[in-house]
């Protein structure tokens, strides 16, 4: 039992899961500011565009509430579709905003990768390249 722990723990400090962790601290709290973008500032625009509606208030009601006088018996059964679309340009706004921060990223790291001198080879490999390159001249010069 003492070695699944042991693995447990080695495994949870690794650098990538606390990284990992980090990110999706960090997504959730980016998610956030997205649904705001898209709940406060896109809704509104869309929703006077096509005649000051509201998305999130577009429901269908499948069936009607049964009353009894002011008390509800049975609750209304709807389907909330408004709430679905708004969920869904969350989703769309992230996933861009998510492709735009991992295309720089990776244009970053290409960026770097070329800046980055090359490794000069080992002088072994030297050695045996400069034998090559004599071997070679030696049998053009026979072939003559």
């Amino acid at each position: 039992m003492g070695a699944f722990f042991k693995e447990f723990k080695n495994f949870a400090m690794r650098g990538n899961v606390v990284d990992m962790a980090v990110g999706i601290i960090v997504g959730a709290a980016f998610s956030k500011i997205v649904s705001s973008v898209v709940a406060d500032l896109f809704m509104p625009v869309i929703g006077l565009l096509v005649g000051g509606m509201n998305f999130t208030d577009f429901s269908l009601t499948l069936k009607e509430a049964v009353m009894d006088g002011d008390t509800v018996v049975e609750p209304a059964v709807v389907l909330a579709y408004g709430n679905f679309l708004q969920v869904v340009f969350d989703f769309m706004i992230i996933a861009f905003c998510m492709f735009l921060f991992v295309r720089m990223l990776n244009q970053v790291i290409k960026k770097r990768e070329e800046e980055k001198p090359k490794p000069a080879p080992a002088a072994d490999v030297v050695l045996l390249e400069e034998i090559r390159d004599l071997l070679k001249k030696q049998t053009e010069k026979e072939d003559r």
